[in-house]
């Protein structure tokens, strides 16, 4: 077999796991051997973003994908339970978690400031993530294409930067969190309606393992 159709089919029995409402444990488990950087980014493009499998390095297979499998389910759950006004989703095989948060919701029109609503939804975030401190953040923010790059690309940015600013005074530690804007050029909605702006305008934190949670998962003490 070719080794680009070898790749494409162990990304579509990948994605079928993802597809059927598997765990996070059984997904980590379920790629088995077919890690590597090449498939991890692969998946992170079928998924629409290709920093997710990029910053793992690709999916972990084995017991070392088990393990972060369940960390990342038990925190997703937790994160259902206590922060209501996002979208929380597993991704990259279940070895990572992205949170959505609607800019509606966090910040006025034009408006890099984060709302007096936005802050209490963030504390309970941020309370997460300080029980869960062996993983890294990843804050995208994103914007509909009303306006011009010049006007998206830095208010995306400085959006994504105020949400690691409002953590960073929670306590999550600075090196944990790195901030990208991608302005419009990732949308998920249709930008000719508007609720697909709406949706347009969002930013994401990606949950990732970090590299000590990845060392501790390969040598089976991850707990």
């Amino acid at each position: 077999m070719k080794k680009q159709s070898l790749v494409a089919a162990f990304l579509g029995s990948s994605l079928a796991l993802s597809s059927c409402g598997l765990s996070n444990t059984v997904k980590g488990a379920g790629i088995g051997t077919v890690g590597g950087a090449a498939i991890g980014a692969g998946i992170g493009r079928v998924l629409g973003n290709t920093a997710v499998g990029a910053a793992i390095g690709g999916v972990l297979g084995g017991t070392a994908g088990t393990l972060i499998g369940r960390k990342m389910d038990k925190q997703k759950k937790e994160l259902e339970e206590s922060v209501k006004d996002a979208k929380i989703e597993s991704v990259n095989d279940g070895q990572a978690i992205r949170v959505t948060f609607d800019s509606g919701i966090l910040f006025a029109t034009g408006s890099a400031s984060l709302s007096a609503t936005s802050q209490a939804t963030l504390r309970k975030f941020a309370a997460n993530l300080a029980e869960h401190s062996d993983t890294d953040l990843l804050i995208v923010g994103h914007t509909d294409n009303t306006g011009s790059d010049r006007i998206n690309n830095p208010l995306s940015y400085n959006r994504a930067a105020s949400v690691r600013t409002f953590l960073l005074s929670q306590g999550v530690a600075e090196t944990r969190m790195k901030v990208e804007g991608k302005g419009s050029t990732e949308p998920v909605a249709d930008n000719s309606t508007v609720a697909g702006r709406r949706d347009n305008r969002r930013v994401e934190v990606y949950i990732l393992p970090s590299k000590d949670m990845v060392k501790a998962a390969e040598a089976g003490t991850l707990k």
